[in-house]
């Protein structure tokens, strides 16, 4: 039997670590094995490209760029981490997968969908999502939770303004247009709130 493929999404600030622990913890419950990764990076190569991308020391790229850094380090996140465990019959909780290039990418950087799609299509044909969480929280309020950190802001959560608003707005237009595979989850509610919803909608999607 086939694994279940989990995707977190969510802009800055969101919560997503949180959130990763309690799907983690729901699928257990349910009997389920379970492992995680992130993107961009779940690879020693990935995680490379991961610290390009993200250093503030990068400086500015160009959209398509960035774009296909995001799906070089997504291909091998799946060849070697995502459809290995899910041929296995192990369900892949993945922090963030190609929804998040359609907002960062096709919305932030005004890509539009077209070329995410294109690279979708050659990276992991007929692999999605089981289903997509996606925790929504108001810009500044991402960003106010990102200013309470000690590492400080990355490369995307500098690029204010905007961009970020872009981001959320398209994550939100992505959910709207695929209500099958998404849930949206006010991530402005307490942490039991969020957890209590997270695990309402594994048991209602997934876990029935």
């Amino acid at each position: 039997m086939r694994g279940l493929l989990i995707c977190l999404e969510g802009g800055e600030g969101a919560g997503k670590s949180t959130a990763m622990t309690v799907i983690q913890q729901t699928l257990e419950s349910a009997g389920r094995q379970s492992i995680s990764t992130r993107e961009p990076g779940g690879t020693p190569a990935a995680e490379q490209i991961r610290e390009l991308l993200l250093s503030p020391a990068t400086g500015d790229l160009d959209p398509i760029t960035e774009l296909l850094l995001m799906f070089a380090a997504r291909r091998e996140n799946v060849q070697q981490v995502i459809q290995p465990a899910l041929e296995a019959g192990i369900d892949v909780i993945c922090d963030r997968f190609t929804d998040a290039s359609h907002a960062y990418q096709g919305g932030g950087r005004q890509l539009g969908a077209e070329p995410v799609d294109q690279l979708a299509s050659i990276v992991h044909p007929g692999l999605q999502p089981d289903l997509v969480v996606l925790l929504d929280v108001p810009v500044e309020v991402g960003l106010n939770r990102i200013r309470q950190r000690e590492d400080g802001p990355d490369r995307f959560e500098s690029d204010q303004g905007a961009f970020l608003h872009r981001v959320r707005e398209a994550y939100l237009q992505r959910a709207q247009a695929h209500p099958d595979s998404f849930v949206v989850i006010d991530a402005t509610q307490s942490v039991e709130q969020v957890a209590a919803c997270i695990r309402n909608a594994l048991h209602e999607r997934l876990l029935t």
